[in-house]
């Protein structure tokens, strides 16, 4: 599927374009890794570019363009709106792209990213982080989920805010929910409302899949408190995960079970040890490159999210509520 992986005795030259609250860790990372070299920083904010060089020993440009012949991958941490066009500069220079979340701001942008990637055989990597949750690899899914409750709160964040709050938070898990759904999705309906800016910041969501499966999804940037949770109904069992806390609770029908508090219940609660989700994503990315392997988010994944999410934003903006697909 992928071109030839850069010679393993060779760093693979990296850069970041947009060195803003999460672009700075992304270069963080690539500084780090045994595998790579920092090659640049970009940023339009010049200032902001050169003190985040300085600290890591690389260089710092205002045109990311100045870069597209000198690196093997990027990491694109810019303003949504901007991700089709870094991304599309830089596939149709033969590199490798790992760009934050969402993918793009509409379907037919992620369509022609993919079909780029596809072409110059790169890899093509999109930010869902909480796919690389600590928890989630603790406690890994069984298939056919009946019922699934997502929560994901957050206090106003002052920025983030050029998307909605469905393309902003709530996107993290749809793109879980479709990832452990192995099924068609029939119907969805949904509401929401602008609090603090001008597009929705609060919105639920109700999806209902072919074979009966309902997942609702609540998403908010404007709580007093931090609640990143999800809970999943199985036919035998009923898995508890908190992306927050870092925790996990399982439980399942055990015949010989008699431990408390119910008799015929196994019942397992855990913390799952602090991990750094970002790192291991990048290191992942590296690892993609390296292998010619399909990353775990790629750009498939991050279009079924996206259409998505985009779906829900417009059934909000129109005021429809609810659609059988």
């Amino acid at each position: 599927m992928m071109a030839e992986p850069t010679s393993p005795v060779s760093p693979l030259r990296c850069a970041v374009v947009g060195v803003g609250h999460l672009g700075r860790w992304h270069a963080d990372k690539y500084h780090a890794h045994e595998d790579c070299e920092l090659v640049a920083v970009a940023d339009i904010d010049a200032t902001r570019a050169a003190a985040v060089a300085a600290r890591l020993g690389c260089e710092a440009v205002a045109d990311y363009r100045l870069l597209v012949d000198r690196v093997d991958a990027v990491s694109i941490a810019v303003p949504t709106e901007h991700h089709y066009a870094v991304a599309r500069t830089f596939l149709e220079a033969g590199v490798h792209v790992l760009v934050e979340k969402p993918i793009t701001v509409s379907v037919s942008q992620a369509d022609e990213l993919i079909e780029s990637a596809t072409r110059q055989q790169r890899v093509l990597a999109v930010g869902h982080l909480e796919r690389f949750n600590a928890v989630l690899a603790a406690c890994p899914l069984p298939a056919a989920p009946r019922f699934i409750e997502a929560h994901r709160l957050a206090p106003f964040p002052g920025r983030g805010t050029d998307v909605d709050v469905v393309l902003d938070l709530m996107i993290h898990d749809l793109d879980i929910i479709l990832h452990a759904v192995d099924d068609e999705l029939v119907e969805v309906a949904a509401v929401g409302a602008p609090v603090l800016t001008s597009t929705p910041d609060i919105a639920n969501a109700r999806l209902t899949f072919a074979g009966g499966c309902v997942a609702n999804v609540t998403a908010s940037r404007v709580s007093l408190d931090v609640q990143r949770k999800m809970r999943l109904f199985f036919a035998d069992s009923y898995i508890s995960l908190d992306f927050h806390q870092r925790s996990f609770t399982r439980c399942h029908r055990d015949p010989d079970s008699s431990a408390p508090p119910i008799p015929g219940i196994a019942l397992e609660r855990a913390t799952v040890e602090a991990g750094d989700s970002l790192r291991d994503e990048i290191h992942h990315f590296v690892a993609c490159i390296r292998q010619r392997v399909t990353p775990r988010v790629g750009g498939a994944e991050a279009r079924a999210a996206l259409a998505l999410a985009s779906r829900i934003s417009h059934l909000i903006a129109e005021g429809q509520g609810g659609v059988r697909l």
